[in-house]
């Protein structure tokens, strides 16, 4: 009987951790939308404001991708992830209207 118990509680606690891990490993919702292959660090989701007129967003994080559109003082991203000097985020406001995610210098990015 004892063996038994002890059998039932050990699997109990394998089962336990094994669950508890794989809901630690895996991704908020945030992050199943950004591009993992692109991001190599996370971030829990911040507001960003942009810092300099004319600031591109680009589909990749390098000067080397194309620019989708330029963003101005003030208008705000949601940042979500970055690799090296550049932050991937969605665009909440823009003064020009420009919409979706992308690709921006961390420098000309403040956050909250």
């Amino acid at each position: 009987m004892k063996a038994t118990a002890r059998r039932i509680a050990t699997a109990s606690l394998s089962l336990a951790l094994l669950t508890g891990a794989a809901a630690a490993m895996a991704p908020t919702a945030s992050a199943a939308s950004r591009p993992p292959a692109k991001c190599s660090y996370n971030f829990p989701d911040f507001w960003g404001w942009v810092d300099t007129n004319g600031t591109n967003v680009r589909t990749g994080p390098s000067t080397s991708y194309s620019s989708r559109g330029q963003l101005y003082v003030d208008d705000r991203m949601t940042i979500r992830c970055g690799r090296g000097d550049w932050y991937y985020g969605t665009i909440v406001s823009a003064k020009n209207g420009l919409r979706g995610s992308g690709w921006v210098r961390h420098d000309m990015i403040l956050n909250n």
